[in-house]
């Protein structure tokens, strides 16, 4: 049984969150026993912790989803979402041209929603950790792929 990870307010993120990987600890079932690497055999009660479990987690740096998307939505035209999110050029030119008439306050509110524009240093926005989060999904060299078969 592993616990669940103790939440970060601030950050919305694991405690102790370290190169994108934070730990919880796991209890074996009772009435366990374990050998380690080097042949000791352990005895486990269900009370003590038996390994620590990595989770994935975020780098976030104080840029807040929710504040992003307000921006975007009320004040995009002037361009203060992307003065928000560490962008002063892009930001000072939907100024002079109110939002490139309009058209790139949209379609910089599609953008930010849709979490396909962050912050300017790389990081992660801040959302809450049981709420509604987008993964991206990649295809690497450990991806599993089904040859497709034609009738």
């Amino acid at each position: 049984m592993c616990d669940e990870p103790k939440i970060d307010n601030s950050t919305q993120e694991p405690m102790n969150c370290t190169n994108h990987t934070a730990y919880v600890q796991c209890l074996p079932a009772p009435n366990i026993t374990c050998r380690d690497h080097l042949g000791i055999e352990k005895f486990f009660t269900g009370r003590e912790v038996g390994f620590y479990k990595p989770i994935e987690c975020r780098n976030v740096n104080g840029y807040s989803y929710k504040v992003a998307v307000a921006l975007s939505l009320f004040l995009g035209w002037l361009g203060a979402d992307r003065f928000y999110l560490g962008y002063p050029a892009l930001g000072l030119l939907k100024f002079c041209t109110v939002g490139f008439c309009g058209i790139g306050s949209l379609i910089d509110f599609i953008l930010i929603s849709m979490q396909i524009v962050g912050p300017s240093d790389g990081s992660s926005y801040i959302i809450d950790y049981y709420g509604a989060r987008l993964t991206r999904l990649t295809i690497t060299n450990a991806t599993f792929r089904k040859m497709q078969t034609y009738p």
